[in-house]
């Protein structure tokens, strides 16, 4: 048996059910902890990290699946112990998620939530020379943390504004990292703080990335930088980060993540200079079937039928 914890986007779920039984039960319901001991597979989201203790309630189970690219939800060690594959989303949702980045990079820059709230709000008095003035991006570097798929399908973006790119990730410094159209060099956590303009974040939470961005280095970014995150909450200093943007240290914050997400610290609301989204890096039709196509075909494969 299959114990899926929603319906996904597309066919895909229900075409695995016309082979294997699939039952879909609310994460972490009675029924749904009731079920682990028949489970094969495991199918959760994002949203819903898995225990060891939920895989010792399973002694049936032979794959753990996620409908999303990051697995830090997941007692990955413990899934190896035990011999059960992992299924995840990797590489489908690349584009949508750069695509997203770019988004908010723009809104953020040129102000666009402000300027339709002064539209709707019907006070607008006509174009001014000094209303709303933004950030041009033209000449500017924009740091982006990771050099994976959606870092360089980002920076394939930020290079085609016109700004120059530099990265870093976890390997280190030194060397270049080739993004298609052009490369751009990886340089010392500290030293891309400093000269960037746009700090955009693409790397997995780890031990290593978790609160990467502390107070101290959201300080060491240049005054009026802005910070676009994409990747996951846990990455930033969240409290810091709200500091810095009502100091006016930070130009500006456009988050789709947040640590403890669903739940949101509440002074994001009042933060200046943010546009929040509610976690949308996939959120294309395209994409989620893509998604759902890619993590029941790997739970297929891993019950062998």
């Amino acid at each position: 048996m299959i114990l899926a914890t929603s319906p996904m986007v597309g066919s895909a779920l229900e075409e695995l059910g016309a082979t294997h039984e699939v039952r879909i039960i609310p994460f972490r319901s009675e029924a749904w902890t009731a079920a682990l001991p028949e489970a094969r597979a495991l199918l959760v989201l994002l949203s819903e990290p898995l225990t060891p203790e939920d895989l010792g309630r399973a002694p049936n189970l032979r794959a753990v699946a996620t409908y999303s690219v990051g697995v830090n939800h997941l007692p990955l060690a413990e899934c190896e112990a035990r011999g059960i594959r992992v299924i995840s989303t990797p590489g489908t949702l690349t584009d949508a998620t750069a695509d997203l980045a770019l988004a908010l990079l723009l809104a953020l820059t040129r102000r666009l939530a402000e300027g339709e709230a002064l539209v709707r709000s019907g006070h607008w008095k006509g174009w001014a020379p000094d209303q709303l003035l933004g950030m041009g991006l033209r000449g500017r570097t924009c740091g982006i943390f990771g050099a994976g798929a959606i870092g360089r399908a980002f920076a394939t973006r930020a290079w085609a504004l016109g700004m120059e790119v530099a990265f870093w990730d976890r390997e280190g410094s030194g060397g270049t990292v080739d993004f298609g159209p052009s490369s751009g060099p990886r340089i010392p956590l500290d030293a891309l703080l400093a000269r960037s303009s746009v700090v955009s974040l693409h790397c997995p939470l780890t031990s290593d990335t978790r609160n990467l961005l502390d107070a101290r280095r959201l300080r060491q970014m240049a005054r009026g930088a802005v910070l676009i995150n994409t990747a996951r909450g846990g990455i930033v200093d969240e409290a810091a980060a709200i500091d810095l943007l009502h100091e006016g240290h930070l130009g500006g914050a456009g988050l789709d993540v947040y640590a403890g997400e669903p739940a949101l610290d509440q002074r994001w609301l009042s933060a200046p200079r943010t546009v929040l989204l509610p976690h949308l890096g996939s959120a294309t039709v395209e994409t989620r079937s893509a998604m759902a196509r890619q993590v029941c075909s790997g739970i297929r494969e891993a019950l062998g039928n």
